[in-house]
């Protein structure tokens, strides 16, 4: 799904290095510099994807987590569609976490719905336990 050519996906790799060395804010420059630099809806949802994770707030975590989201659904390519459980359970982890618990059970139940189209490896693996740990937690505030 990636093309390791272009430009945006490599600034969102050499940030997401960044990140994993610790170099948070650095990582944070790239993903924005990426963003800045994104010309069309598959760059512009990537970079809105990795921009999202440096957000200080939750409300805007959830905003660019939102904005990834509207990007992918523009996106008509099957591949993206493996990235709509991630997406949206970001999106429902940040409604949980401002205590939204009707759409953050709305957004794990769409995320759950999108799981058929995850890769069955170790990130594939990751994305359906937190769904399934979201679902849980959001369920016994309903009881």
């Amino acid at each position: 799904m990636y093309d390791h050519n272009n430009n945006i996906v490599k600034l969102c790799t050499e940030g997401m290095e960044l990140e994993g060395q610790g170099r948070k804010d650095e990582a944070s420059k790239l993903f924005k510099q990426a963003w800045d630099e994104a010309s069309n809806n598959f760059e512009k949802f990537t970079a809105a994807h990795y921009v999202a994770r440096h957000q200080e707030s939750v409300a805007d975590k959830l905003k660019w987590d939102k904005m990834a989201l509207h990007l992918a659904l523009k996106i008509d390519d099957k591949k993206v569609k493996g990235a709509y459980p991630s997406l949206y359970l970001n999106i429902a982890k940040g409604y949980e976490d401002l205590n939204d618990f009707r759409k953050a059970k709305i957004n794990y139940d769409v995320a759950f719905s999108y799981t058929k189209f995850l890769s069955d490896d170790g990130y594939g693996n990751m994305i359906r336990y937190g769904i399934k740990n979201g679902m849980e937690r959001v369920a016994s505030k309903f009881k």
